[in-house]
């Protein structure tokens, strides 16, 4: 890798925002795709995203933004992601994807690759040659409008090559970001798909009219939900204690600002799976999660009542309220 990389931005939504704010506070440029090409012109007059996060004004000379992605591709060394999964096959497909085996991909994504039930990790290693210890992840309890309002945050970045960790790092710590490092690539990527599921359940409980003292079993029980299955699919030593385990999945399961919880609390209050979907701004991940990590599931058979039960309401239409009641009789 180049001693100065050129850094690329794939994505064009509110997290995409925040990354491209982090790294603009210790980067000198960034090539920034964005899909919407009304959104690329506007930020061009402006410097400002006008569909998410638009209070961010970034400096003219440190971001180019490009509606090609094939060109933001080329031009850079280091490839963060932040596509929304559901929609990162779409975006790839019929792109000439020649030379990504090359470039360092970061994954900022925090979602499963419906096609091919996988991490984000697993698609760029299968499908385009990209080495793992090439590909890093980011983790933690980080929502992107408290980015943009610059209260301190931590983020774990995740790669297996602990210098490349260590350049990431350096990239996104400053004043309101704090960053640590971790090999654990595949548990980083397992447990920001779970918390998404999780934070569903939480919602459509919060919408069922549940208080803060069943939330709190709920989450008890999705921490331990979690460190089965993460265990089972990749059975390494890690601390699911730890933020970008844990702490992601709390302030997912509890923020406002948390998609998946809104989205969640919609579906707990009445409103049917569709009509949520489209009457939000943005992509609710745990959605397709719910279906892949069952289907996974069917390999490792890890007991997971909070992965099904949210599954049950969402794919096989079974009424809230019963589901979820059955489900109160499973959490100790």
């Amino acid at each position: 890798m180049a001693d100065n990389p050129k850094i690329g931005i794939i994505g064009g939504g509110s997290w995409a925002t925040a990354i491209a704010k982090i790294l603009t506070q210790n980067v000198d440029h960034v090539y920034w795709w964005m899909r919407n090409g009304e959104s690329a012109t506007y930020f061009r007059k402006y410097q400002r995203n006008p569909k998410y996060l638009p209070s961010i004004k970034f400096e003219k000379e440190k971001v180019t933004v490009m509606t090609n992605l094939e060109k933001v591709i080329q031009n850079s060394d280091v490839l963060f992601m932040v596509q929304p999964s559901a929609f990162l096959y779409d975006i790839f497909e019929g792109i000439n994807l020649d030379g990504l085996e090359d470039k360092m991909v970061v994954s900022a994504i925090k979602g499963i690759i419906p096609e091919y039930n996988a991490i984000p990790a697993r698609y760029f290693h299968k499908s385009f040659g990209v080495p793992y210890s090439s590909i890093a992840v980011i983790g933690g309890p980080c929502h992107a409008e408290e980015v943009a309002m610059e209260k301190l945050s931590y983020l774990t970045i995740g790669c297996q090559d602990e210098d490349k960790a260590e350049m990431i790092s350096k990239w996104m710590d400053c004043r309101f970001i704090k960053t640590t490092i971790s090999e654990d690539i595949f548990g980083i990527e397992l447990g920001a798909i779970l918390k998404n599921i999780y934070a569903i359940a939480a919602g459509i409980y919060h919408g069922l009219g549940y208080g803060d003292n069943f939330q709190a079993l709920l989450i008890a029980n999705a921490v331990q939900e979690m460190e089965r299955f993460v265990g089972k699919v990749s059975s390494v030593s890690r601390d699911t204690q730890m933020s970008a385990y844990l702490g992601d999945l709390l302030v997912t399961a509890y923020s406002p600002f948390s998609r998946n919880r809104t989205f969640g609390s919609m579906v707990g209050k009445g409103f049917s799976v569709r009509s949520a979907q489209f009457e939000m701004n943005m992509v609710a991940e745990g959605y397709y999660a719910a279906k892949s990590i069952m289907e996974i599931n069917k390999k490792f058979e890890v007991e997971i009542p909070i992965v099904e039960a949210v599954y049950r309401v969402l794919y096989e239409k079974i009424t809230p309220v019963i589901e979820m009641n059955l489900l109160t009789e499973k959490l100790r």
